[in-house]
């Protein structure tokens, strides 16, 4: 059984944003850290962390409460600044939010004056998109996340699992090249996340986003990672790396599922 790589490497390069990262990395992390002033000092949040993350990789990671994983999402989505180091996109240095970059949380966050169709075509109706184009488009991804038939409905009246498809879909419309997702799956039942897990990755494969996704379930990271990283209690930073390479699709029931779980666990547990 396979034991914890080292950290994430950080990449060298010239000074230019566009040459950092090695290649094929659609995001590459360099010296990341965040603090925040408060009465009595500075509070530090997340330590210095590098990662790189390849194109179409689904990156999982896993961590304490309170150990930065969420800020690191923000930062990237590029919603709060860095306190220092520096994040690259798709070679260019991030300062702001873009629609390459999208971010999902726990909750859905739908429109509730719209229907599943217009909240899914939102994005594209901010754009300029005709009509005709944002009703294919919406189509294409309402049909990807297993909710057609539910074209019309609102927010009122879907289920908590619909309500994160449809939000998937209202973040696939808009084509960013990364998919952050903070804990999308954390308020819903056991079964419902299982089935949630299924359809995730019939929509990663589907599409070749990338994907950051943030959780306190190492199954769950185990389940969907190509690669799981291993954050300490605050300030936050990478103390173990898994590389996942059991076969697709995967099911919790799996012992090897377990094993690599179970190994994960034990290095969070004793960083705790």
């Amino acid at each position: 059984m396979s034991k914890a790589a080292p950290p994430a490497v950080s990449a060298t390069g010239g000074p230019s944003p566009a040459g950092l990262g090695r290649r094929g990395t659609e995001l590459h992390i360099e010296d990341v850290s965040k603090s925040y002033r408060q009465k009595d000092g500075t509070l530090l949040a997340l330590a210095p962390v590098s990662i790189d993350v390849r194109a179409g990789e689904f990156l999982c990671i896993v961590g304490p409460s309170g150990c930065g994983k969420s800020t690191l999402l923000s930062i990237i989505a590029g919603l709060e600044p860095a306190s220092g180091g520096m994040v690259v996109a798709n070679g260019r240095a991030v300062d702001g939010p873009s629609p390459e970059r999208i971010l999902l949380f726990q909750e859905a966050a739908l429109f509730p004056w719209l229907d599943v169709c217009g909240n899914v075509e939102f994005g594209l109706r901010e754009r300029g998109i005709s009509r005709k184009e944002r009703a294919r488009t919406a189509q294409r991804y309402i049909d990807l996340v297993h909710l057609s038939g539910f074209e019309g409905s609102y927010v009122h009246q879907l289920s908590g699992g619909m309500k994160q498809r449809a939000a998937i879909a209202r973040a696939l419309a808009i084509d960013p090249a990364l998919l952050l997702m903070d804990e999308p799956f954390g308020a819903l039942d056991a079964l419902t996340r299982d089935r949630l897990h299924e359809e995730l990755e019939s929509v990663w494969a589907a599409t070749g986003k990338t994907v950051v996704f943030v959780t306190h379930n190492v199954r769950e990271a185990v389940a969907l990672g190509d690669r799981v990283l291993v954050f300490s209690p605050r300030p936050g930073h990478i103390i173990g790396e898994f590389t996942i390479d059991l076969p697709r699709s995967r099911s919790l029931q799996d012992h090897r599922l377990a094993d690599r779980a179970a190994e994960i666990l034990e290095v969070l547990t004793s960083a705790g």
